[in-house]
């Protein structure tokens, strides 16, 4: 594709940004034990649970318009997700059972939480243990 040089500098940074990070080539939904397993075209393989994407939604309502402002997401132990929604060809919309459904999963942003998944759900764990917040999870699922 031939780009004109009037382009915008944020477009160049989109196109470099969506070109150097790999893009999910399967993305299946397992509702039953909620999980979100992806794989994508570097060969990386993740399956992040609903809970955890759910919790780092990149939703304003979630991070806030500044990490300053991010919202700690509480009793999300048990969430599934709905529908899984397309945008474009660079991101998809996730439905959760909650309501919830105002982030923008972009593949950068996916292949961040799948290649960081450990440290991210650390940080989790450790910022509902400083708040005194016990995780919820149902028996038998």
């Amino acid at each position: 594709s031939t780009l004109s040089s009037s382009s915008a500098a944020s477009d160049v940074y989109k196109r470099q940004t969506m070109a150097s990070s790999p893009i999910p080539i399967e993305i299946n939904l397992q509702q039953k034990s909620k999980l979100l397993h992806i794989v994508f075209d570097d060969q990386t393989e993740c399956k992040l649970s609903c809970e955890f994407l759910r919790v780092y939604s990149p939703s304003a309502e979630v991070q806030g318009h500044h990490p300053s402002q991010a919202v700690l997401q509480i009793g999300k132990e048990n969430v599934n997700i709905v529908k899984i929604s397309p945008v474009g060809q660079y991101a998809i919309k996730l439905h959760f059972t909650d309501g919830h459904d105002t982030g923008l999963f972009s593949w950068p942003y996916l292949y961040n939480l799948a290649k960081n998944y450990d440290q991210l759900w650390m940080e989790y764990i450790m910022k509902l243990d400083e708040t005194g917040v016990k995780r919820k999870v149902e028996d038998g699922e």
